[in-house]
């Protein structure tokens, strides 16, 4: 996932909208979003080649995205799998604090990244079991030497460098995401803006260490490049009272003007969470 747009708390009917883009290479094996998992029902894609996601929701509405840290130089052939942690925070029984706390000690094993987790809602009352967790939305880099922070209600941009970096295509998407929001929010605006392929001027590119031409190639909010691009594009919209939407576009990897369409449906479960002892024992 390489860029992720969203709305925390900030809009008055809905406690999570997110619009985001995965870029990826091509020839890397990946199945459409689909629900899956046992214990744990999981809406999310799956990178058949690491066995990972790199977002994703459950029925329960703990969330969790990520996009990778852009630093060609330090990075680890053999790291393991970013992908990994998104899995293991949405299928973890313990709170997003305790999850953080016992992953921990790892976390500066893999390559570099930022990650969202969060347990999302619904905000109005339900009858919800009191065992559910506030909604709360947190965030971490492996790269900056802060530890996980929750997030204010707010508008926020992550690509491949900390929070709200201001590159050309996290400012662009913000500022579109904002204005659309706050007109209306739907699927297809959000799609619209998730597929904008204009570059950025080059005297406001970053320099992020890798060449000139993918420098502005990656400056795009979808990416079209030789081998690699926007593999998938997400938006994600949960109401106050817990109806959730989730919309992905797949793009072809032969053709990327060529795509296909998932869109699902649910009602956040607050109630469906383990018992305080369940969630505060450690991984198994």
């Amino acid at each position: 996932m390489c860029l992720i747009v969203f709305a925390w708390r900030s809009h008055p009917d809905y406690p999570l909208i997110l619009a985001a883009n995965r870029d990826e290479f091509y020839l890397r094996r990946t199945r459409p979003a689909a629900w899956w998992g046992h214990a744990v029902s999981v809406l999310a894609g799956h990178d058949e080649e690491a066995g990972g996601t790199w977002l994703g929701i459950t029925r329960r509405g703990r969330f969790a995205a990520l996009t990778n840290v852009r630093a060609p130089t330090e990075r680890n052939p053999h790291a393991p799998s970013r992908g990994t942690l998104v899995l293991s925070a949405l299928q973890s029984s313990e709170t997003i604090p305790l999850w953080h706390a016992s992953n921990a000690p790892r976390m500066s094993a893999y390559n570099g990244f930022n990650l969202l987790t969060g347990d999302i809602g619904p905000l109005e009352s339900s009858g919800a079991s009191n065992l559910a967790p506030d909604p709360r939305l947190d965030y971490f880099s492996n790269r900056n030497g802060e530890l996980p922070r929750a997030l204010a209600p707010g508008v926020y941009g992550l690509s491949n460098a900390n929070l709200d970096t201001p590159w050309p295509k996290v400012t662009r998407a913000v500022g579109g995401f904002a204005c659309s929001i706050a007109s209306r929010v739907a699927v297809e605006p959000l799609v619209r803006l998730l597929e904008n392929r204009e570059l950025a001027r080059d005297v406001v590119l970053p320099s992020t260490g890798v060449p000139y031409e993918w420098e502005r190639a990656l400056s795009a909010i979808q990416i079209r490049a030789k081998g690699y691009g926007t593999r998938t594009s997400t938006v994600l919209m949960v109401r106050n009272d817990g109806l959730t939407t989730f919309f992905e576009r797949t793009y072809g990897t032969s053709d990327p003007e060529h795509f296909s369409d998932r869109h699902y449906e649910f009602t956040i479960d607050r109630a469906a969470h383990p018992s305080p002892r369940a969630r505060a024992a450690g991984p198994r």
